[in-house]
């Protein structure tokens, strides 16, 4: 890290944008990382604000420790913290000039459905001059359970790959996965061609000769609502339509019929019915 690195466009030093990053990771607000270090929570605010122009570099120590980080000397002698991921948010500032927290996630609110408490009170359905209260320039969640599943499903979605599986299968046979790095399976779809005119004993001239089924999709419930079903179909439309396929089928009920249609496709009333076969749904009234 360069010197020019450790100082920022405004005088602030990297030491406190490496510090914010280093608590986004831990998941630490400043009070707790104080709590946990033994430095004093006005000295880290004012460390990562870049008002302690000369940081002793035991406090630093300190606190990088504690927040899971590495220290390193670097030539002069200044601490360098070693490869701190930036805060996405590092730059967004409230009503008052004052940064949001690092550990949190933050977004900015452009209605009031980017709002929680506004989303639950349902300002949307007023106009914007009855809104009991300004928008705010950006919202956070501080519910921990909340935010661990919302960064949980972010780092799932930026690991799954979904694959085409190729080999010991039949040529009109279409499967492809989502999986984790590891080689965990958690979504499956499968699918096949067929010839439209032999299905139905009929047959002109602007029938498509070839047709896609598609059988099913299926997600691991630890992992659905985060796109896996979309991508698994995503993947099957651009892969037939590569290999001259345009056309598709499916049967679908329940939340496979929005997945389908926010995936292209249209409700057909002249296809057959889903037929049941076994225990049937009880309706209840009452």
């Amino acid at each position: 890290m360069t010197e020019a690195d450790r100082t920022g466009e405004a005088g602030e030093t990297d030491l406190g944008r490496a510090l914010r990053a280093l608590r986004r990771r831990a998941d630490l607000s400043q009070r707790e990382l104080a709590e946990k270090s033994g430095v004093p929570q006005p000295t880290l605010a004012r460390i990562e604000s870049g008002r302690a122009v000369d940081p002793r570099f035991r406090t630093v120590e300190r606190l990088v420790r504690a927040a899971g980080g590495e220290l390193a000397v670097g030539v002069p002698a200044t601490p360098v913290i070693t490869d701190p991921t930036p805060v996405p948010h590092d730059d967004m500032r409230d009503d008052a000039g004052r940064r949001y927290p690092a550990h949190l996630d933050v977004w900015p609110v452009y209605e009031p459905r980017d709002w929680p408490g506004a989303w639950w009170a349902e300002w949307y359905r007023l106009p914007p001059e009855r809104y009991p209260l300004p928008l705010p320039p950006a919202a956070y969640e501080l519910n921990r359970r909340y935010r661990d599943n919302r960064r949980w499903g972010a780092e799932v979605r930026r690991a799954v790959q979904v694959r085409r599986l190729v080999g010991d299968l039949p040529a009109a046979c279409w499967r492809y996965v989502a999986e984790l790095p590891d080689g965990q399976s958690v979504g499956e779809l499968r699918a096949h061609e067929r010839s439209p005119h032999l299905e139905r004993g009929e047959w002109h001239p602007g029938m498509a000769e070839r047709e896609m089924v598609l059988d099913g999709v299926l997600v691991d419930p630890r992992y659905r609502r985060l796109g896996l079903g979309r991508r698994l179909v995503t993947a099957l439309l651009t892969d037939m339509r590569a290999a001259g396929v345009e056309d598709a089928a499916a049967l679908a009920e329940d939340a496979g019929i929005d997945l389908l249609l926010a995936c292209g496709f249209e409700i057909e009333a002249r296809r057959p019915a889903a037929l049941r076969l076994g225990r049937t749904r009880r309706q209840s009234y009452g």
